[in-house]
């Protein structure tokens, strides 16, 4: 009966598809996605901010929610590796190395504490995280020691297996410490891929298989690449001021929608 249905017309269409979105999501939830990764990637080129945060709030409406983070950590790893690779000349070690212990330590013990949290505890975490980084407190602008930046590696890599995108946060201490353009993008890379390798690993060991993924976060990663190429080419090109309203209405409204379903699927 099976390969009765595989020779079916469509069939290897529709087995592709299935075997691209691990038998979770749809041919038109595949295409939104991969679209959502190059648009994002562009976002990130064209304007230096977002595109992460701005990718984890759209696949929280269609990648289920127990593999979101990783699902989405997966498709990180690609771009900011892609980019630690490229500019691995610029990287400043010391930054590097304090941020990478502490992410090390922090990865070692959020494994202990990593708990499955009800699906729409875990909704409204990311959420919640989402509207932070839009609108919460920022810190103040100082030099961060290599005790601080181990302090952040802890922090940030423990948060971001609970809320995924803790790029923004990374990249606001990073930038206190005044570096070139290039060291600061080599330097920022680096320490993402690390910590996005990491919490792939915690995910792992807690259990929780999203491997069946890896194809569609391929696609993504490539179609990331794209964008990314665009959007340097458009960098000079846009309204930054623009950008800032349309890029934080848009992530606000799928931020509180997300809030919205979760509330709702609580109650």
């Amino acid at each position: 009966m099976i390969l009765a249905r595989t020779h079916a017309k469509g069939a290897p269409l529709v087995v592709l598809i299935d075997w691209l979105g691990a038998g979770q999501v749809s041919a038109v939830v595949l295409f939104i996605l991969i679209l959502a990764s190059a648009i994002t990637s562009f976002v990130t080129a064209a304007f230096g901010i977002g595109g992460g945060v701005l990718l984890l709030a759209i696949m929280a409406h269609y990648v289920p929610i127990e593999v979101l983070i990783p699902v989405h950590g997966l498709v990180q790893l690609g771009s900011n590796g892609y980019r630690a690779c490229k500019t691995h000349l610029h990287l400043d070690k010391t930054t590097f190395n304090s941020f990478g212990f502490g992410a090390v330590l922090g990865a070692v013990a959020v494994s202990f504490i990593l708990i499955q949290l009800p699906l729409q505890w875990i909704q409204l975490s990311v959420g919640l995280f989402i509207l932070y980084l839009l609108w919460g407190f920022k810190p103040r602008p100082h030099q961060v020691s290599a005790t601080g930046m181990f302090a952040v590696g802890v922090v940030t890599t423990m948060l971001s297996t609970f809320v995924g995108a803790t790029g923004p946060l990374l990249a606001a201490f990073l930038h206190q410490n005044k570096m070139g353009k290039m060291a600061h993008t080599a330097t920022f890379a680096s320490c993402m891929s690390l910590q996005n390798t990491l919490k792939l690993v915690v995910f792992l060991v807690a259990g929780i298989y999203f491997v069946d993924w890896l194809p569609l976060a391929v696609l993504m990663i490539i179609s990331g690449f794209i964008g990314t190429s665009v959007g340097l080419n458009a960098l000079e090109k846009f309204s930054t001021e623009l950008f800032t309203v349309l890029y934080s209405t848009i992530v606000t409204l799928l931020a509180l929608h997300l809030l919205v379903k979760a509330v709702v699927e609580l109650i």
